[in-house]
């Protein structure tokens, strides 16, 4: 199934777009999503355990089932002041 992944800051530079399509099996995860993203930009393994992630807008875990047709945020680390 499809899935749109939206990058940002970092995570967008790595990967050379603002958004990307996922090709994921039916019952795959975010993490999976993840994962299919890493094995083409391999530069973002790094961030594997520092990002956070969001399904169609809510926060969610590496483990939420997707379903065709979500779209995944990935969120580098914040910092400032």
């Amino acid at each position: 199934m499809l899935v749109t992944v939206r990058l940002f800051a970092r995570l967008r530079e790595i990967a050379g777009a603002p958004e990307v399509q996922v090709e994921v099996p039916l019952g795959a995860t975010v993490g999976d999503a993840w994962a299919a993203l890493s094995a083409r930009h391999s530069a973002l393994a790094a961030y594997a355990t520092s990002i956070s992630c969001a399904v169609n807008e809510d926060y969610a875990r590496m483990t939420e089932r997707l379903q065709e047709g979500d779209e995944v945020a990935f969120l580098p680390p914040v910092s400032g002041g």
